[in-house]
């Protein structure tokens, strides 16, 4: 479609085009040109829709550091999914994940060898030695935030401990490769850099997902990948990094009782990390860690 350059952007702004997002679609024009993969302007944000997805995220951090404080030995992940509701609730918002797709609880609590989507229940009791991630997700205004953290149960073995900290790594890699008019590749080349070199592997199938007015938004963000390839990164798109990083093969597999509860395939530790961010002109700014 050809917009006037004196007409309103197509991004909602009410500014004249030719201040707001010429110059941007100028640049996805030449790029595309060039054999790069463009995003739709479905997925590009607008400065109203960043407040509310700053203002959704604000609460979805607030609710990781409840948790924070609270998490502890001798708790039940039941326990962790009432604070996630309470908390949330209390900052007038929804839990993303409850009734998404017929999935039954508010947070995800993926412990040891599960992957990601693990089930609260009050019979699964946090022991000294599990590591443990809590994946929140908030709805505020129709606006979607998520971010997950890893937490270390007592004393937990030195290959745990481990693993942990170099996914964390990882996913500062792939925030470091992040940049405006980079491409997707960049980040997941740099992540799975990080795993691989230290023995360990990439989960595939799972990845990371632009985040908006939708949970799950274009564009996959796989944590695997070769620099300068996928996607480009372009100012105001706004996704998830979350890389699953298992001790032993990628392979994963899904519990065929509850259909949610994805495991590694041969029952080794897994860990993951994810912030949600937003791809600025200069760098990017973290909305939820």
């Amino acid at each position: 479609m050809i917009y006037s350059k004196n007409g309103a952007c197509w991004c909602g702004s009410k500014k004249k085009y030719k201040h707001c997002h010429y110059e941007f679609d100028q640049k996805l024009i030449q790029m595309k040109m060039q054999g790069y993969e463009v995003p739709p302007k479905s997925i590009i944000r607008n400065q109203k829709d960043i407040q509310i997805l700053r203002e959704s995220a604000k609460i979805n951090t607030a609710v990781l550091d409840a948790v924070a404080k609270k998490i502890c030995e001798g708790m039940s992940t039941q326990e962790i999914d009432d604070i996630v509701t309470e908390v949330t609730h209390a900052h007038h918002a929804k839990c993303a994940p409850y009734r998404y797709e017929g999935y039954p609880k508010s947070v995800c609590t993926s412990i040891n060898e599960v992957v990601c989507h693990g089930i609260p229940d009050s019979k699964r009791i946090l022991k000294s030695g599990d590591i443990v991630n809590v994946d929140v997700s908030t709805i505020f205004k129709g606006y979607f935030s998520d971010a997950s953290r890893m937490f270390m149960i007592g004393e937990v073995s030195d290959n745990a401990r481990k693993l942990v900290e170099v996914t964390r790594q990882a996913l500062q890699a792939g925030l470091d490769a992040l940049k405006p008019w980079g491409t997707l590749g960049d980040i997941g080349h740099a992540i799975q850099q990080v795993a691989e070199s230290n023995g360990y592997n990439v989960v595939r199938v799972f990845g990371g997902h632009g985040v908006g007015k939708e949970f799950h938004e274009e564009p996959f963000v796989a944590h695997v990948g070769r620099p300068n390839t996928g996607m480009v990164t372009a100012p105001g798109m706004t996704f998830t990094i979350e890389p699953m990083i298992n001790e032993g093969t990628y392979d994963v597999e899904i519990d065929p009782e509850d259909g949610w509860t994805v495991t590694t395939k041969d029952k080794k530790l897994s860990a993951q990390w994810e912030v949600m961010v937003l791809v600025t002109e200069d760098g990017y700014e973290i909305l939820t860690q």
